[in-house]
Formats: structure tokens, sequence, C-alpha cells
């Protein structure tokens, strides 16, 4: 069963390298040593803890699997890689990612909440508005029918101004003809008085003369 288990490992190790540059995980059951050759003993260059990303140089059928891990290049048994991050490292990454989202939602509340305050100021700002425009235009109709009144006043005071001269034109008409008729009658009156003491002084010389004829 190890020995089946061993050659799936050694498989998939040998198929990705047909990647240009693939990585394998050292897995999350213990850290295990870098050796410079494919033997046990005193050969470790180094000690690789769990989780570490490895870049894969090579793989052979015989379980090992030659690694670089930073500047240090060596062989590690293949049974202790896997292409996957370890159980451990991906549930760290899942908290660090949900910690993430939870401040980037905490901010987005955040900003929310101002952006209401924002619309709400707006809306305030814009009822004052429209309550303003409101009684602009209200004040510009008033001042408008203001105007108009003026207008209508001016065109009534320009009729009456019209009728006053008409009518001071009549009355110099009237007074001019009064005058005229008041001389006229008084050189009627004059003539007249004139006719009577003419005829009454005929009447004066003439009827003694004939009185006295028919006396005699």
């Amino acid at each position: 069963m190890n020995l089946i288990k061993h050659l799936s490992l050694t498989l998939i190790l040998l198929s990705t390298l047909a990647n240009a540059r693939s990585f394998v995980y050292i897995t999350d059951q213990v850290d295990i040593p870098m050796r410079e050759d494919k033997t046990f003993g005193n050969n470790i260059v180094r000690s690789l803890s769990s989780g570490s990303k490895l870049s894969i140089l090579q793989a052979t059928e015989d379980g090992w699997t030659q690694v670089k891990y930073e500047n240090s290049t060596g062989w590690v048994i293949s049974r202790y890689l896997s292409n996957n991050p370890p159980a451990r490292m991906q549930l760290e990454k899942l908290r660090q990612s949900y910690n993430a989202n939870q401040l980037l939602t905490t901010k987005q509340s955040k900003r929310n909440t101002e952006l209401s305050k924002q619309v709400k100021t707006l809306k305030n700002k814009n009822t004052g508005l429209s309550m303003q425009i409101s009684k602009s235009q209200a004040e510009k109709q008033h001042v408008e029918k203001i105007y108009k009144d003026a207008l209508k006043l001016e065109h009534s005071n320009e009729r009456l101004a019209t009728q006053v001269l008409q009518l001071k034109t009549e009355i110099q008409l009237l007074e001019s003809n009064s005058i005229a008729t008041q001389e006229s009658s008084s050189r009627n009156w004059f003539i007249a008085g004139g006719l009577v003491l003419f005829f009454g002084m005929m009447i004066g010389f003439i009827f003694p003369n004939f009185v006295n004829r028919r006396r005699y």
C-alpha cells in the first residue's frame, strides 16, 4: 500500500516537471531535512519546516526529489512533499483572508455610514434650496405683479393727464366763448341803447311839431 502511494506521489511529482517552474510544499506532519544526496547519513544541508515552498528541480523513481529552497539545493524524501499547501497554512490563509474581509467590511460599513450622513446632509441642503427657490419664485411673482400694477397705474395716470389737458382746453375754450359772448352782449346793449336814444330824440322832436300842426 505504501509502495502504491509512493509511486503515485512520484508520478505526480514527475508530471509537475512539465511546467516551466513547479513548486511543492513540505507537508504539515513533520520538519524534514534537505540532504546533499539521496542517502541517509551525515549529509544534511538544512532543515525544512512544515509548509516550506520548494522549487522542484527533478524527481526520481526511487522516492527522492531534488528541490531548491532560497539559496540551498538538495534532496528530500518525496512522500513528505505535497502539491498543495498544508492544511495548517491553508487554514491560516483563510483566517487572514477572513480577517482582511472583516476589516474591509468594517471599513465599508463606516464608509456607508459616512455616505449615508452625506446623503442626508445633501437632502437637507436640497430641501433648503427648494424652499429658498420657492420663496424666490414667490417674491419674483410678487415683484412682477407690482411691476404690472405700476405699469397699469402709469397708463392710467397718462390717460388722466390727457383727460385733464382736454378739460383744461375745453375750459379755456368755454372761457373764451363766454368772454366773447359777454363782449357781444355789451355791444348789443350799447347799440340798442343808442338806437333807443336816437328814436327817442326823433320822436321827441317830431311828435310836438305834429301836435302843433293839428291845432292850427
